[in-house]
């Protein structure tokens, strides 16, 4: 039943040349290629040197030349401003083109950046397809994002023009746009010559007279542009990820090596025909927007979603199930934690019988370690596949994937399965040494990295071997931590900066979760590791219970503490732990355990730019007190 599987495995090994060159027959070249690999220069790999293409072309205008124009291509569904609106090919091409235009008249030239800064509306994908289609290279900034930290991408990508929107819609509130990016504008060195701003009724702003400009306005006088042919190599997109030292990292995609991974995933990871229907909920603000909103189905010829709303709350937890049924998903990707949120707030799944899911097959899960337990309930309710996987920002699309078009392996609980063709992974100890099958080291994958893997950062060649190549000579470092088992599976424990150090046994606090989410009373729950003098570190837990749990606290944290001396042994000194109502989380849904690190410790903590809500760091430093950790 893995045949396949194990057979392309093992050609992208050893003939990735051949492998690849072979999977890129099924993207459109407007000149082939020279070389599949170029290796003359490593770190900096190259894939289709020498090709000329355009990926605008690619995921939209050939399926129209192709007769596919009448198919469904983009569905917008806003739970929260209660639209719901559809594209075919034929008509995305057209607006796509008439945005190009846009931008055209408005100076943007091949290799020029754009910024975007907006909510997930539709209006933002037409933008980043628009920008694909000129050769422009868009940077796409999480709308609602601070600041300081729009300012420094100004000043790093050095955009040409930026588009907006007037707000992003949160339930409940209203995020205002235009008064951040002014702010923006006054700290950045860098100073855009046009901002080209979609009014929503939300949320009317009075535009800055010789800087801003209608989105409407132009729009009714542009011309509609063609697609211009770029350099297989050339920059598709600029997106930023935090670096350690406060500069943001520009991960650079390319646009033929992109092109290539996106399409051969959508069937060989996610088993999609053209003409499904795919739904990844996230944001185009994240990696998996880029990837699987908007490049990778279109490429593939799927129908996409956009899905502008929260997994609960809009209105209620069933809003998923809304969709799926409405739309016909075949296929859902979204993070654990929209399944912790829904779990906590319908633990019997009582909206899942409300709706037809008749057309739904499969759920995949990523951006995040997916505990059992989540896992477990979801296919419970369900009574489908749920699929882990796990990927990067760097890579664009999964290192390790219960492959489905390629036969799929049995699922084992706490891990993605196996490497994805194309990536040679190892577990490396501190000295470089491959750890033995069980141990937990470094998760490494051996250069080069597969198509659509981070060629570079932007303007910053030598910041790409520091962060990355560096420590491990000849590997890509993903920076988290793991093991590989008897079987070949992989399993991802947590970010090496959360493996600690417990009276000299090396623990990952990803373990340690694990058994607290078993916990029938647990809905999501975070393991830190906090400095002690005497060990080294110890465990700390936290805790969301699931809606409706009356019990004390006390006693569900002496329950998870035997639970953990049970599974893990009394080596884990694992004696602490605290209910909380929240975890502090990034906007795309990651718990922020370092942040909470290091408020356990003590230390004065920045508020980190990505998270959700700041207010929450108060709470969780009262939490902490009565266990004798924080300050004041």
């Amino acid at each position: 039943m893995t045949r396949a599987y194990d057979e392309a495995y093992r050609r992208s090994l050893e003939d990735p040349e051949g492998f690849w060159g072979d999977l890129a027959a099924d993207i459109d070249w407007s000149k082939p290629w020279d070389r599949v690999l170029d290796d003359d220069n490593p770190p900096f790999y190259r894939w289709f040197d020498g090709a000329e293409t355009n990926t605008c072309f690619n995921a939209v205008d050939r399926h129209v030349d192709a007769g596919r124009g009448d198919q469904r291509a983009l569905i917008y569904d806003s739970p929260i401003t209660g639209v719901i609106k559809t594209w075919t090919f034929a008509e995305l091409k057209d607006a796509v083109a008439r945005m190009a235009g846009v931008l055209k008249a408005n100076g943007v030239e091949k290799g020029d950046r754009v910024l975007i800064y907006m909510p997930a509306v539709p209006q933002a994908v037409i933008a980043m397809l628009a920008c694909a289609r000129l050769g422009a290279i868009h940077s796409v900034v999480f709308g609602g994002f601070a600041a300081s930290e729009v300012a420094k991408r100004l000043d790093d990508a050095t955009p040409k023009l930026v588009l907006t929107a007037t707000c992003g819609i949160e339930p409940g509130r209203i995020v205002a746009y235009m008064p951040i990016l002014n702010e923006a504008f006054e700290l950045a060195t860098h100073q855009p010559e046009k901002v080209i701003v979609l009014q929503r009724e939300q949320q009317a702003e009075e535009l800055k007279a010789g800087r801003d400009l209608d989105w409407d306005d132009e729009l009714a006088k542009a011309e509609p542009a063609d697609c211009v042919t770029v350099k297989a190599t050339d920059p598709l997109y600029i997106l930023y990820t935090s670096g350690t030292t406060g500069k943001p990292k520009g991960v650079v995609r390319d646009n033929g090596g992109h092109m290539v991974a996106m399409k051969w995933s959508m069937k060989a990871v996610y088993d999609l025909d053209p003409g499904d229907v795919w739904w990844a909920a996230s944001d185009i603000g994240w990696v998996v927007g880029h990837s699987y909103i908007v490049y990778a189905p279109l490429l593939h010829g799927c129908a996409t979603i956009l899905f502008e709303g929260k997994p609960v709350g809009t209105p209620d937890a069933g809003v998923f199930w809304r969709v799926i049924s409405q739309h016909g998903v075949k296929a859902l990707f979204t993070a654990p934690t929209a399944f912790r949120a829904i779990k906590r707030d319908d633990p019997d799944g009582t909206f899942v019988g409300q709706y037809d899911l008749s057309k739904f097959v499969t759920l995949f899960l990523a951006g995040e370690r997916a505990d059992p337990d989540t896992i477990q309930w979801a296919e419970r309710i369900l009574d489908r596949p749920v699929i882990d996987h796990w990927w990067q920002t760097e890579t664009g699309w999964a290192m390790a994937a219960n492959c489905l078009g390629l036969g799929r392996f049995p699922v084992k609980y706490g891990s993605p399965t196996k490497p994805v063709p194309g990536y040679a992974i190892d577990i490396l100890d501190d000295g470089g040494h491959k750890a033995k099958t069980g141990e937990i080291g470094a998760i490494c994958v051996k250069l080069p990295l597969p198509p659509s893997g981070l060629p570079t950062l932007w303007n910053n060649d030598q910041g790409l071997i520091d962060a990355y190549m560096a420590d491990f000579p000849g590997y890509y470092k993903t920076g988290d931590a793991g093991m590989i088992d008897e079987d070949g599976y992989i399993y991802i424990m947590s970010r090496t900066d959360d493996l600690i150090n417990v009276a000299g046994h090396r623990l990952s606090t990803g373990g340690m979760e694990e058994v607290l989410s078993k916990h029938q009373d647990v809905a999501e729950c975070a393991v830190v590791g906090v400095a002690d003098k005497l060990k080294g570190h110890v465990p700390v837990g936290f805790m969301v219970l699931k809606a409706g749990v009356n019990r004390p606290d006390a006693e569900i944290v002496k329950e998870v503490v035997q639970m953990v001396r049970d599974e893990i042994g009394p080596v884990a000194s694992f004696k602490s732990a605290t209910v909380v109502d929240r975890l502090p989380k990034t906007r795309s849904g990651k718990i922020l355990r370092k942040t909470m690190r290091q408020i356990a410790d003590g230390e004065d903590v920045p508020v980190p730019p990505t998270i959700d809500d700041p207010a929450i760091l108060g709470e969780i430093t009262e939490a902490l007190k009565p266990l004798g950790y924080a300050k004041d």
